[in-house]
């Protein structure tokens, strides 16, 4: 890449071939692949390794854990190392690994060493592919781009659990890993279409985290002296602790009162109509947030919080089920954009964009590991419907903390200073 006086990439879409963008959504494709594996398939082979439901709990419970934890460290390190690609390339490489581990030898030490390095391989991911992305098309339309990401992403978790699905049926849930790790191929050697880029004639200011780590000015503390920072990590927490539990109470309450054919029908047709949701809109999604500013569209994730909740209390059947949780794959397509976007709003003056990725995804991890504990205490203790109304609460004070105390962040909006000088 050419250098701007101040030593930044000049990029601009341009400036990115066909092939590069290519080779990022064939990425985002095939690593959320190699992650479906690591899904629903993974308690069921274990149970039929003999495993007790005690031991794949613990497990299941230490893989989130070490995900939660590896949210902040993952996303410095992300910051530091310039490298990317490889980056990416060492965390699919975990992920095939571990998943061969899990075919061929589901004992008790390699099972929770694999969860571990999973949920390290998973903090380290989200956030490199953030960080080429931006490199590639630059800031002004990196919000279009994230949505870009979610909507390959989301394909290939759709079309790789219809054949887990079929493979499992049809063959073994130990074949499930095989195929998984499988996948891990197409996606490291999709990373060699992406490469430097020249700039096109025009000139973008760049983001300061496009920038070389010895480059920047600040220091990594810095980001989180940014005020807003803090306020749309109380948002993003409020979200997960009032979303994550809605849909498995929902499902308990179904496999309560239903046959399970319908069961079957409400999970299913839920995760289908959820990607279908973000396949569709994300990337629109990313524009209107460049246009219309972030807030808006934030607000609309937080206001479908309690409806979807108010609706849940009707005890729906299968299919107004999966029509009421069309909202959650819009919250969710949102969310999935806000989240880099804001970072990087927030990041305009420190550059650790990758660190502000990995703060909101610990807020994130804390939020959604409360929710289902606190709604399936009240479940037990008050009934579902209470469960329920008290998931609604999270999303109704967000909305009021964003229209109280979250500003727009959307360049232009905001005044973004220089970068912070060394101290």
């Amino acid at each position: 890449m050419r250098k701007t006086a101040s030593g930044g990439d000049r990029v601009t879409d341009a400036a990115s071939p066909r092939s590069s963008w290519t080779g990022l959504r064939v990425f985002n494709f095939f690593a959320a692949a190699t992650q479906t594996g690591y899904g629903p398939f993974l308690p069921v082979f274990l149970t039929q390794s003999g495993w007790s439901q005690g031991q794949i709990g613990l497990a299941l419970s230490t893989g989130a854990i070490a995900s939660t934890v590896s949210q902040l460290p993952g996303g410095l390190l992300v910051d530091q190392i310039h490298q990317r690609r490889f980056l990416c390339a060492v965390s699919l490489g975990v992920l095939g690994l571990g998943a061969l581990l899990l075919a061929f030898w589901p004992g008790i030490t390699p099972v929770f060493g694999v969860l571990v390095l999973h949920g390290m391989a998973t903090a380290i991911l989200a956030p490199s592919i953030a960080a080429i992305t931006l490199n590639l098309g630059g800031r002004d339309r990196f919000g279009e781009h994230v949505g870009n990401n979610s909507r390959y992403a989301s394909l290939g978790n759709a079309l790789t659990a219809a054949i887990l699905g079929l493979i499992a049926y049809h063959l073994s849930v130990r074949a499930v890993f095989l195929f998984a790790a499988f996948m891990t191929v197409p996606a490291v050697l999709s990373l060699a279409l992406i490469h430097p880029l020249t700039a096109a004639p025009k000139v973008v200011a760049p983001h300061p985290a496009m920038l070389h780590p010895k480059h920047r000015q600040s220091r990594l503390w810095q980001v989180f002296f940014e005020l807003h920072m803090h306020t749309f990590a109380i948002c993003v927490t409020l979200f997960t602790l009032g979303n994550a539990a809605m849909l498995p109470l929902a499902l308990n309450h179904l496999a309560a009162n239903h046959d399970t054919g319908d069961i079957a029908l409400a999970t299913t047709g839920s995760v289908i109509a959820l990607q279908c949701v973000v396949v569709l809109f994300a990337p629109r999604l990313g524009k209107a947030a460049e246009r219309f500013g972030r807030r808006p569209l934030l607000m609309i994730a937080f206001a479908a919080l309690p409806i979807r909740a108010l609706l849940l209390t009707t005890g729906p059947d299968a299919v107004p089920l999966i029509a009421i949780e069309l909202l959650d794959g819009l919250a969710a397509a949102i969310m999935g954009v806000m989240i880099p976007l804001i970072a990087a709003d927030l990041t305009q003056r420190t550059g650790y964009l990758n660190l502000a990725i990995g703060a909101f995804g610990l807020a994130g991890s804390l939020g959604a590991t409360f929710s289902t504990t606190i709604a399936g205490w009240i479940a037990d203790k008050a009934g579902l419907d209470w469960a329920f109304m008290a998931l609604a609460l999270p999303g109704m004070l967000g909305l009021l903390i964003i229209l109280a105390a979250l500003p727009e962040t959307r360049p232009g909006r905001q005044g973004v200073g220089p970068a912070v000088p060394a101290e």
